[in-house]
């Protein structure tokens, strides 16, 4: 049985030729009769082949192109993607228990996710095709891992879009809600079925490591969420304490804490912006301070507001950093970038009368790759600063 095919504009193609990968439902101007999730070639008003792509029927993205390869994408093609995916982390992720095995458009796979935690697999299908294909997923993961257990954590609400239900599920073996991982030498339980994401914060693996590296004295780590950056710092430090507003995390932080046996931290259940503003006219001071948000810009027109709430977070951290203090400060908004972000801590840094050298400038882990032409999967940024 032939493809099926949808026919895209100038502009469809113009998209490929950028080195894109998404093309919307404005740039495609002929659809037959196409199942919703079908695999199809994607050809030009002159009947050019140009690759092939995921259909969606639903959402503004209607085609996610997999491969610009005139071979099918069957089956074994999914799986050597996945094969190469994986054979990419085993040269960086450096023994960690805890990875990205898959990264969506990142790993030429869009709209895939799949995290690994241990012996614990938990996947993400975001489009139509990817749903679709889901069960070939689960089989090909069992072939290559061997894994204890396969989950889904399809509880996002951008599934919506797709017309896609939220759902949780264990696709294959005995799911376990809880799974203690070892991270550079910090014991971290993730709750797979209920955590953020898929269960944790992995894309901020490498900048945790990164962060004990100047970590020293007295710390601060404000959106500490389950503890992991607060104990990364631990070891380091002289005392840490963790701020977060939401009670859940605050719990899993403690017993994250209780897992370690560290002694030299304490945890306060607050507002972050009310905190510092209170720590500040306090006159705390602090030798290492993280801040880690969550995302303040999900949509363009966030940008200006989300820009205010990062000067204001980064100004009172550096009112009250030492001299030779360390700030890790960090946005998760697409929609802001590195340069956004440089400009607000500067404009902070001014305010605060503080002379601040930038010591890294990073981004997500990288097994959470950045496709060069893909700007949607650069969104984490990291700073490492130091204030004289």
């Amino acid at each position: 049985m032939a493809q099926p095919a949808v026919t895209i504009t100038q502009r469809g193609v113009d998209r490929i030729l950028s080195g894109h990968v998404w093309i919307y439902r404005t740039d495609v101007s002929e659809v037959p009769e196409v199942e919703p999730g079908a695999a199809v070639a994607v050809l030009d008003r002159r009947k050019r082949f140009w690759g092939q792509a995921l259909y969606s029927s639903m959402s503004q993205i209607a085609l996610r192109l997999l491969t610009r390869e005139k071979r099918l994408f069957d089956r074994g093609f999914l799986a050597e993607r996945i094969a190469a995916a994986a054979a990419y982390r085993n040269t960086i992720v450096e023994g960690a228990q805890a990875y990205r095995v898959v990264a969506s458009e990142g790993d030429l796979l869009p709209s895939l996710i799949v995290d690994r935690y241990g012996g614990h697999f938990v996947v993400q299908t975001f489009s139509q095709g990817m749903e679709r294909l889901k069960p070939e997923v689960v089989d090909i993961l069992r072939e290559q891992f061997a894994p204890l257990a396969i989950l889904e954590r399809n509880d996002a609400a951008v599934r919506a879009l797709e017309g896609l239900p939220e759902q949780k599920s264990v696709l294959f073996g005995e799911g376990a809600s809880d799974v203690v991982i070892e991270e550079d030498g910090v014991k971290l339980r993730y709750n797979l079925m209920g955590g953020q994401k898929t269960g944790g914060f992995l894309d901020q693996r490498e900048n945790r490591a990164a962060a004990a590296k100047y970590a020293h004295g007295r710390a601060l780590d404000c959106f500490c969420y389950t503890g992991a950056f607060a104990l990364a710092l631990a070891r380091h430090c002289e005392s840490v304490l963790g701020v977060e507003i939401s009670h859940d995390a605050l719990e899993a932080a403690r017993h994250n804490h209780e897992l370690n046996g560290l002694g030299n931290m304490e945890w306060k259940e607050a507002n972050c912006f009310d905190y510092l503003k209170a720590a500040d006219q306090a006159g705390e001071r602090w030798d290492t301070i993280v801040l880690d948000p969550p995302a303040f810009a999900r949509q363009k027109s966030a940008v200006e507001p989300a820009l205010r709430g990062y000067k204001e977070l980064n100004l009172r951290a550096l009112k009250m950093l030492k001299a030779g203090g360390y700030l890790v400060t960090c946005s998760c908004s697409f929609h802001v970038s590195e340069a956004d972000l440089l400009e607000a801590v500067a404009s902070a840094a001014l305010d605060a009368h503080r002379t601040v050298v930038v010591v890294e400038r990073r981004t997500q882990s990288r097994d959470h790759p950045i496709l060069l032409t893909v700007p949607e999967t650069h969104y984490l940024k990291c700073l490492i600063l130091r204030v004289l």
